[in-house]
């Protein structure tokens, strides 16, 4: 199966659009797990556990592991969700962005070593910077597009000069997601789910890539707007919360309560649908 077969089979399974973001704080987990950064594997398989039949993907972020010195913990981690959840594939939230022989080995990197069925990319070093993830044909690659934060307009929203107009520069990635550089498939975007016009702006110029939305929860991007915007029958989208789940209660009942957060969101975002 593709990426992008894994992904609608996930979603179709499991009634989902709700991804988890797996970003693991030592300094937030409850009770004996706090400030111990030798238990993120612990805490993190916890949550995955009691929420793999609720998520279209998990989605952990390289540097909460990185940091900590925790890369075989998250090694671990992804072998767990293989065994124990086979069903739900992994976006492994990297952001890279290089060429040559580096992506290459940053594409070995996340998949390979890590396993993942998908990874976030930087494209605005061109498509040389994409393409080797592309050679790994059934995995998928998530490229930054309208991105959450409100730094995103010092580039993101600036006006190109071009035969079709002034598109914006995100409109521009969109549109080179959707066409040429999606050689086998593979491409979809990063939206974030604060800026629910500019997911319909990115929907028209991509009606069939799928999208990753980042932002719903803590960040306070609307659950509802998000799916109203985004969300098409042919094309998933993949709603991303991590901080409101994962840290829904700070004592020993944190996987149960992660669930609880998990199951209210999933509902919400599924009673959205147009």
């Amino acid at each position: 199966m593709t990426f992008l077969d894994r992904l609608r089979s996930a979603g179709r399974s499991n009634g989902s659009m709700l991804c988890i973001g797996l970003d693991p704080e030592p300094s937030r987990f409850p009770g004996a797990l706090k400030g111990d950064a030798g238990r993120i594997y612990d805490f993190c398989a916890r949550i995955v556990d009691a929420t793999a039949d609720l998520v279209i993907a998990f989605k952990p972020q390289i540097a909460y592991f990185a940091s900590h010195r925790a890369e075989d913990q998250l090694e671990r981690l992804m072998e767990h969700m293989r065994r124990n959840a086979p069903q739900v594939p992994v976006i492994l939230d990297a952001k890279r962005g290089d060429i040559g022989s580096t992506a290459q080995q940053y594409a070995r990197e996340a998949f390979e070593r890590y396993g993942a069925d998908a990874v976030t990319l930087s494209p605005f070093m061109g498509f040389d910077s994409v393409q080797p993830y592309l050679k790994f044909h059934d995995k998928g690659a998530f490229l930054l597009c309208r991105t959450s934060n409100p730094g995103g307009d010092d580039l993101q929203n600036q006006r190109l000069a071009s035969v079709d107009g002034q598109p914006l520069l995100y409109e521009h990635v969109a549109r080179l997601a959707q066409g040429p550089w999606n050689l086998n498939g593979q491409l979809g975007l990063v939206v974030g789910a604060t800026y629910p016009a500019e997911i319909e702006r990115v929907r028209r110029v991509a009606p069939t890539l799928p999208l990753l939305i980042p932002g719903v929860g803590a960040q306070g991007g609307d659950a509802v707007a998000t799916v109203k915007a985004g969300w098409r029958a042919d094309a998933p989208i993949v709603v991303n919360s991590s901080r409101s789940i994962l840290y829904a209660s700070g004592g020993d009942d944190f996987a149960e309560a992660a669930r609880r957060e998990a199951l209210r969101t999933r509902d919400l975002l599924e009673a959205a649908k147009p």
